[in-house]
């Protein structure tokens, strides 16, 4: 469909408001979707500000922008008002330099980042050295901790990108971005009912999220030990059915759990349980420490504590 002028308008205006403006789902301090968090990372790393425009809080906007950009998905990123491309495009242009070289005079220069500090058990370090010994001349560890504190132990050859470090007798590298989340890491490896395996314990993994069922967060809520219920869905979601009390997570309830102490027990519900468990991980990740996930979601919830909630 064609965009009106009006929309033309706004979308130009938007679009000028800043020197880099993200159209993304989400925020820049929720990113709703990975593609859109990828970007967003990348640009936290380069520029101390920019514009994010939430595309999911209005379908006009999410809409005209594909057509407007010729570009069929989002994020979309614009420099200084001319369209750059996706998620894909960003991190290429990344990785290559180009990005930091479009941006200019906006990138913040790169504070030095140190390789982390950890621990190797001899029984980790013998299995690590033999893996060393398939990996061919050169042969390093990879080790990844990525923002949700997965861990990754992978053996190939030296990234120059990456940073090295010795520990137990082990060469590691390990990507700029996860060194500081591997600090005081302990690798260990451990034989059990189960088999053995690598045991990683990391000081630094923030509280997991905690699956809880509709009938025990409804008692959660009536008890007043939950104030806060947060709904990840879609105002049209919500349109064809609610939880009484939920407050639809957009870009003002963002700031409002931001204003939280990060003692507040809160909780997050969507449609299953998928997306709710992304917002969950998220606020964790800024530090709060009792954060709940509603298991099955509002599916749930209408069938095990109130169905005259409509299932869809």
């Amino acid at each position: 469909m064609p965009i009106t002028p009006e929309l033309r308008t706004k979308l130009e205006t938007l679009i000028a408001s800043d020197d880099v403006v993200l159209f993304m789902k989400g925020s820049k301090s929720f990113p709703q979707c990975g593609f859109s968090a990828a970007v967003v990372n990348i640009l936290n790393t380069l520029v101390p500000k920019y514009t994010t425009v939430n595309v999911l809080s209005d379908p006009d906007i999410r809409n005209g922008i594909k057509e407007f950009s010729d570009w069929p998905t989002i994020p979309q990123l614009y420099i200084k008002g001319e369209f750059v491309g996706g998620s894909d495009i960003v991190k290429q242009m990344h990785e290559a330099g180009e990005l930091a070289a479009k941006l200019g005079a906006t990138v913040v220069p790169a504070a030095p980042v140190a390789a982390p500090a950890i621990k190797v058990s001899p029984s980790a370090a013998k299995i690590l050295t033999e893996a060393l010994t398939d990996g061919g001349p050169g042969a390093v560890i990879h080790l990844t901790v990525d923002a949700r504190f997965e861990h990754g132990l992978d053996v190939g050859p030296k990234d120059p990108a990456s940073l090295s470090f010795e520990a137990g007798g082990v060469p590691f590298q390990i990507a700029k971005g996860d060194a500081a989340r591997a600090a005081n890491l302990v690798i260990d490896f451990v034989e059990g009912p189960g088999g053995a395996g690598f045991k990683i314990d990391n000081p630094q993994r923030p509280p997991q999220v905690r699956q809880v069922p509709p009938k025990e967060l409804k008692a959660l809520l009536d008890s007043g030990a939950i104030k806060e219920l947060f709904d990840v869905r879609t105002p049209a979601e919500r349109e064809r059915a609610l939880i009484k009390g939920a407050v639809l997570l957009d870009d003002a309830a963002v700031k409002r759990i931001e204003a939280l102490s990060k003692d507040t027990p809160i909780a997050f519900h969507c449609h299953h349980g998928g997306r709710s468990q992304s917002a969950a991980e998220h606020f964790l990740g800024q530090g709060f420490k009792t954060v709940y996930n509603l298991a099955g979601g509002i599916e749930a919830w209408s069938r095990d504590v109130d169905p005259t909630v409509p299932r869809y």
